[in-house]
């Protein structure tokens, strides 16, 4: 088969394989109300069932970039999706909470294999010019998936228990990564790389063009998995919307996100590679926005209002990241793209592992939502802060980017 066709289908396998594993791994936040009401949890307990899951990553996602640099992403991302799998559907035999988080620890241990090496495979098989929309196209799976997991799992869990749920989540994860290992195959061009683990890690924090993307990593995506834990239980507890129907406002929140990764990539590439970083920006500011309006709507307002407001901070909460993944993927050097997209990912798995469960304890010590969604908003503010100095800071077009 022709080159040309080929990465078609090399788009397609990753972007089933990350679907997949974005069902099992947000399907885990979309059961954080059952598990609570399972295992008589607090909320900061509730958010650490989140931080179980995505702590593994934090410490894999390194030596992992570095794997997928020397081997490949065939074996490595289908793996990742096995292990994700077993993990959580051992979950379903959790006697208790701390076992619950052991076997959750495990499964995330298999996720740290997923979004660096399907991003890789993208980067590789698409040249500059089509990346941003390839790859906006690939991360959509993540909200697909997410948007699958909160539209199934909530309703399984109801009618069927949330083992059923876990178990269910456990399968189409191993199917995601069994389509992985059969259809694809390495770029041909590339080969192995043989960089220096150390210098290159000094060179990447010392780039001025890369930090501001750790930033963006750890508070968006911690952003991102606050909605996902916290946005149904908020509805439940100040709009009385039972949780099986506040999973759809989830659902309309990873749909937007959908559009939003494919919509902000699309942007990115008619900025061209030196600015992709300012839809990133426009983003942050938005969901910042957001998590401060949130708790000021009235508890008597319609489903509709509310609705629409889940629907807008989906489509810039999880819509950014197809900008940003390819922004981090053209500061990489030749041959170690694994590797920085593992560093800036790393990032992302802190904000998994702490927002959460920061996010439940201001929301223990308070009593109620406004506190924790307006801290984050704040933690979006200072951020975007950040990120646009490091825009200001370049003094030519592609000095943010990586064309030159």
């Amino acid at each position: 088969m022709p080159v040309t066709k080929y990465r078609w289908f090399v788009l397609a396998a990753a972007t089933i394989v990350q679907a997949t594993s974005g069902f099992a791994f947000i399907g885990v936040g979309t059961l954080a109300g059952f598990f609570r009401e399972e295992f008589s949890l607090s909320d900061t307990e509730t958010g650490l069932i989140v931080t179980a899951v995505g702590l593994v990553p934090v410490f894999a996602l390194i030596p992992v970039g570095r794997l997928l640099d020397r081997h490949g992403e065939r074996g490595i991302v289908s793996g990742g999706a096995l292990i994700l799998a077993s993990g959580v559907g051992l979950a379903a035999l959790a006697p208790s909470y701390p076992a619950l988080l052991v076997l959750l620890l495990l499964g995330g241990s298999g996720y740290a294999t997923s979004q660096p090496g399907g991003s890789k495979a993208v980067a590789t098989w698409f040249s500059a010019h089509r990346r941003g929309l390839a790859m906006g196209i690939r991360q959509t799976g993540l909200p697909l998936g997410g948007a699958a997991a909160a539209a199934i799992l909530p309703a399984l869990a109801t009618s069927a228990g949330w083992q059923s749920a876990v178990i269910t989540a456990a399968l189409v994860t191993s199917a995601g990564g069994v389509i992985f290992l059969a259809v694809y195959r390495r770029a041909p061009p590339e080969g192995g790389s043989d960089y220096r683990l150390i210098p290159q890690l000094r060179q990447l924090v010392r780039d001025p063009r890369f930090r501001p993307s750790l930033w963006v990593g750890l508070l968006m995506v911690g952003s991102q998995f606050c909605i996902i834990s916290f946005l149904m239980l908020y509805l439940r507890d100040d709009h009385s919307i039972p949780l099986a129907s506040a999973a759809w406002f989830l659902f309309a929140a990873q749909m937007a996100g959908v559009a939003g990764r494919i919509v902000l990539a699309g942007w990115s590439d008619r900025l061209g590679s030196g600015r992709r970083m300012q839809p990133v920006l426009v983003s942050l500011i938005s969901v910042s926005l957001l998590a401060f309006v949130l708790p000021l709507i009235p508890q008597d307002s319609s489903e509709a209002v509310l609705a629409i407001a889940a629907a807008v901070m989906g489509f810039f909460a999880f819509g950014w990241y197809g900008p940003w993944v390819v922004h981090v993927a053209e500061t990489a050097s030749v041959g170690a793209i694994g590797l920085t997209l593992g560093v800036a990912m790393t990032a992302n798995q802190i904000g998994i592992a702490v927002a959460p469960p920061v996010f439940g304890l201001l929301l223990d010590l308070s009593g109620g939502y406004t506190i924790p969604w307006w801290f984050l908003s704040l933690a979006l503010l200072i951020g975007g802060g950040k990120v646009y100095a490091a825009i200001r800071k370049g003094s030519r077009l592609n000095s943010f980017g990586g064309d030159g």
